[in-house]
């Protein structure tokens, strides 16, 4: 039998974004967290328009939700943590290795949001309306609990 060989070659090793991820989380362990709020304001102000500004309202939400949290960034990405412990973050980056189409707001593990056998823990948002704004300063609360 005369079989096609798939000829598509995998990239050997990390890709230009995984390079630059791993030197920002790299800064980020040397960065004492004074800067953390400089850098989140930072990463948010580099988003594209018009998620820089859903990024700022956010970050402003996050923050009056949850003051305890601190602000740091995370792989370059702005986040806010319970201790060393990342809660949740944000992130819109239209460059590989993210190829963002929107912005995501994210929880990690450490977020108190396990309900039952499943439950989402990222979401996509095009605009942020009343309600999303609502819905976020509910789960970052939850999260906290």
């Amino acid at each position: 039998m005369n079989q096609s060989k798939n000829t598509t070659k995998k990239p050997k090793g990390l890709i230009e974004g995984e390079r630059a991820a791993i030197k920002a989380r790299v800064q980020e362990l040397k960065a004492d967290e004074a800067n953390g709020e400089s850098a989140v304001l930072a990463a948010i102000a580099k988003m594209p328009t018009p998620y820089r500004a859903m990024g700022e309202r956010l970050h402003t939400i996050i923050k009056a939700s949850a003051p305890d949290l601190t602000s740091k960034t995370w792989y370059g990405l702005p986040a806010y943590a319970k201790g060393d412990k990342v809660v949740c973050y944000l992130r819109m980056n239209p460059k590989p290795p993210y190829n963002d189409r929107y912005m995501m707001f994210g929880f990690n593990a450490p977020a108190n949001l396990d309900e039952g056998t499943m439950w989402p823990i990222t979401f996509a948002l095009k605009e942020l309306t009343a309600a999303d704004e609502a819905k976020v300063s509910a789960l970052v609360k939850k999260a906290i609990r």
